[in-house]
């Protein structure tokens, strides 16, 4: 991994601003879709380590970007863990068995023992480190443990996730049991990834803005903080990101030991900036629909570079990027970033 990417991720002085593409970068890109037809279906590509690592790679080859960012899916963790997983095309991700009780996430395997079985995670990271350039990062990633458990609970993606906050309300210790569970196998998957080869890891709190404030810190955040002390203490030259989504409402309350903060695209970064810059290196958070117009763009990108002049940031979007995109645009975002960085 290059210096200069390790320098920003730890807030040093640097010439130079990475940028790198949200997760989901490839998808927008005529060559991704060639390898997933090749692939079947969504889950047959994560399971394929060569195609995976074909499309972890196309936005560096394609774009541009300083980093590439793992291919793979949240949702990986709960299915190995024992929950059946199927794509369906105009639904999403679903879940045949979503857990109810108590007995239902007793069944689930755990920790080590789950973090074993995801191979075909850690032979993609493996081929990946072989054909990345060496100025170029890894990153990988995982969804937090809220995130996954609102799917886990649910069964798919919600837009009330009242199944879950019902639970949180109703039976937290039940909850609270989900959760340290998945915190376990998390905190082995990322060990495993850093093990295999990533330079960086994400955990991505992507439904974090369906909690209300004061309960956040409890059912999600400490969480989070349990997996990046685990990562910390016996990795500590590996960068964190910390990416929970829709929660400029929080930031007083935000702490723990890592080392970069994803900023969204409905969070301010000047406030951001005010409430974290001082604490860890800011991420974001370019709205991915600017990307559908140029000059929408570049307007954002000059007032990301005027608001973080004398701070520390690393050019990203602030989501995950759309797929009907068009990938000139996304190139040009790109360029501009590592234009602006350099005056």
């Amino acid at each position: 991994m290059s210096k200069i990417f390790v320098d920003a991720c730890f807030g040093k002085s640097t010439p130079y601003t990475p940028v790198w593409m949200m997760r989901q970068a490839g998808r927008y890109l005529p060559e991704y879709m060639e390898v997933r037809a090749k692939a079947g279906n969504f889950l047959n590509l994560c399971h394929n380590p060569a195609l995976a690592c074909e499309v972890t790679l196309q936005p560096i080859d394609i774009v541009g970007v300083d980093a590439a960012i793992l291919f793979s899916d949240i949702l990986v963790v709960p299915n190995e863990m024992g929950m059946k997983l199927d794509f369906i095309k105009g639904e999403g991700p679903v879940f045949d068995k979503p857990i109810v009780t108590e007995d239902d996430i007793d069944a689930l395997l755990g920790g080590k023992e789950v973090a074993e079985r995801l191979t075909y995670v850690y032979d993609t990271i493996k081929l990946v480190r072989a054909k990345l350039a060496d100025d170029k990062a890894l990153i990988g990633f995982t969804g937090a443990p809220w995130t996954l458990a609102t799917y886990m609970i649910e069964g798919q993606g919600t837009k009330t996730y009242n199944i879950c906050k019902k639970m949180m309300y109703s039976n937290p210790a039940l909850l609270h049991k989900i959760l340290a569970k998945v915190t376990e196998v998390v905190k082995y998957y990322l060990e495993k990834q850093i093990l295999s080869g990533v330079d960086v890891v994400q955990i991505f709190d992507s439904w974090a803005a369906a909690i209300e404030p004061s309960k956040y810190d409890e059912f999600s955040w400490r969480y989070m903080v349990q997996i990046s002390d685990f990562i910390k203490a016996k990795y500590p030259h590996i960068p964190i990101i910390m990416f929970p989504k829709g929660i400029p409402a929080f930031l007083d309350n935000i702490y723990g030991n890592f080392d970069v903060f994803g900023v969204d695209w409905s969070t301010p970064m000047a406030l951001a900036k005010e409430k974290l810059g001082e604490r860890y290196v800011l991420q974001g958070n370019m709205e991915p629909c600017r990307l559908y117009s140029k000059e929408a763009t570049k307007a954002c990108v000059e007032s990301l570079a005027d608001t973080m002049r004398d701070g520390r940031h690393i050019f990203n979007l602030g989501h995950g990027i759309l797929p009907d995109v068009p990938v000139e645009n996304a190139k040009y975002f790109v360029k501009l970033c590592q234009e602006v960085s350099k005056r």
